[in-house]
């Protein structure tokens, strides 16, 4: 069994990590989609389609579907002859998504009309999350607490089309940050900022938090290309 074999068979060995049986491709798709957004399948695993297959108890042809998909979305990667790979983003690709994110993000901070109760309730159960998973020092769950908290900053403009998106560009981002070890340090002081940026919503000063997010997305995505061009020198 290969490496890339094992690992995927660990994600499974935990009896609460094993799924639901899956039958469709949308299905199988949904659920490694939010592996990968998790962190729990890192850039450049191979998809072994017998190690999935035999995990999920599904037909190779519903997860060569769910492949697909992810492939569509830019998640998944195909190799002439060597098979299907998680993707491994460049510096090129986190400009061009973080350039995304800031159109999207500040655009539904400053459509405050749509933000309900609701929506911005949200937002704070994210930030709640992400406080209460580090003070158990569970940072891998911080980190989905973040994607969280800007996946709610996203449906504050109660878009469909913008909530699909921002989903797709998050689990996209998630690749990116194998590179940011370790991840307490990326992670830590995002806490604070989103505390700030949800209690500046909370008083309805839309200005202010729209300003403060895109600071605080500019320097996020300078680390990242800090490290991208650390990597690339070893």
């Amino acid at each position: 069994m290969t490496t890339d074999q094992q690992r995927i068979q660990e994600l499974f060995d935990d009896p609460d990590a094993k799924p639901l049986v899956v039958g469709t491709g949308e299905r199988v798709a949904d659920l490694l989609r939010s592996y990968l957004t998790e962190g729990r399948i890192l850039p450049g695993t191979r998809m072994s389609e017998e190690a999935f297959a035999r995990a999920l108890s599904v037909s190779r042809n519903t997860l060569r579907e769910a492949f697909r998909l992810l492939a569509h979305e830019g998640l998944l990667v195909h190799k002439f002859n060597r098979g299907v790979f998680v993707r491994e983003l460049t510096s090129a690709d986190i400009s061009d998504i973080y350039q995304f994110r800031k159109m999207v993000e500040l655009g539904a901070i400053r459509q405050h009309r749509s933000h309900t109760p609701t929506r911005l309730h949200a937002v704070r159960l994210a930030v709640t999350n992400g406080l209460v998973a580090a003070e158990q020092d569970d940072w891998r769950a911080v980190g989905t607490a973040n994607m969280n908290f800007h996946m709610a900053i996203t449906a504050l403009a109660g878009n469909d089309r913008m909530n699909a998106t921002m989903r797709q560009l998050l689990a996209e981002m998630r690749l990116a940050f194998v590179l940011m070890q370790p991840i307490k340090d990326f992670h830590s002081p995002h806490l604070a900022l989103n505390v700030e940026i949800c209690e500046l919503l909370e008083r309805g000063n839309w200005t202010a938090a729209a300003d403060r997010l895109d600071a605080y997305l500019d320097t996020a995505c300078q680390q990242l290309l800090t490290a991208f061009d650390r990597a690339a020198g070893q």
